[in-house]
């Protein structure tokens, strides 16, 4: 019966998470107006707004005026409740998990507004920041100063990487976003879930950059948003970051 509420919970979130990506990077209120069809402007009714099961009744159409709705609303929704029932499985109904939720629901957000807009909004990073290192005084892992190194081993990382490339290049080629993005994430993950959570976005990162490169005949300047790489990598890094560290450094103990 667990379960079953976090699914619940985590699809009528992820419809939440979905006003946040649409609306927060247009400066719009996330409580008014009413949801509505992007096409026609029609207020979508409740009963057209139910998680998941309305896009499917539906088949993925306006019912006022045909339009299309966006494959992005149902994949955020079950993004979100597969995310909760995962650290729930992990961590079970604690506090940890109401934390890690919130944490997730940050990361998700901001990997989708930087994919579509390649922008992190301060709006998330830095309340994300402060609360987190709150939230340093009630966990028995990761105390205050851990939460602060964690915040900083990221940002100044990503921090360095921006200054040498503007003083390289004469341009940037890191958006000050990413910075704030990992005082958020380190401030959550302490600099051990920091430093994976760099490796793993950079790597993959860089095998998307190579696909596009092949494939798609981008040259080498073709812009990535960096965010939408370090947000399932911290998640990578909360769930399972600590057990592949272990495991990579039990490599060279042999």
């Amino acid at each position: 019966m667990e379960k079953i509420i976090i699914i619940i919970f985590g699809l009528s979130w992820g419809s939440f998470l979905n006003v946040v990506i649409y609306r927060l990077p247009r400066r719009q209120s996330l409580i008014r107006p009413p949801s509505s069809c992007p096409a026609c402007g029609q207020t979508i009714k409740p009963y057209d707004n139910i998680p998941l099961i309305s896009f499917l009744l539906l088949k993925g159409k306006c019912r006022h005026c045909g339009a299309s709705i966006s494959w992005r609303y149902p994949l955020v929704e079950v993004l979100t409740a597969a995310s909760f029932l995962l650290l729930y499985l992990h961590l079970g109904l604690s506090l940890h998990f109401f934390a890690s939720a919130l944490f997730t629901s940050g990361l998700i957000s901001l990997g989708f507004i930087d994919f579509d807009h390649q922008l992190l909004p301060d709006e998330i990073t830095l309340p994300g920041f402060i609360l987190w290192l709150v939230y340093t005084f009630f966990r028995p892992d990761l105390n205050f100063g851990q939460g602060i190194l964690g915040a900083l081993t990221g940002a100044a990382f990503l921090l360095l990487v921006y200054g040498l490339y503007y003083l390289l290049r004469k341009k940037e080629g890191l958006g000050l976003g990413d910075v704030t993005m990992m005082l958020f994430i380190g401030s959550f993950l302490g600099w051990r879930g920091a430093l994976f959570t760099l490796v793993l976005a950079s790597f993959t990162g860089a095998l998307v950059g190579l696909f596009f490169i092949s494939f798609r005949k981008k040259d080498m300047h073709y812009a990535l948003p960096f965010g939408t790489f370090l947000a399932p990598s911290a998640y990578v890094a909360l769930l399972w970051g600590e057990r592949i560290i272990q495991a990579y450094l039990h490599l060279f103990q042999k």
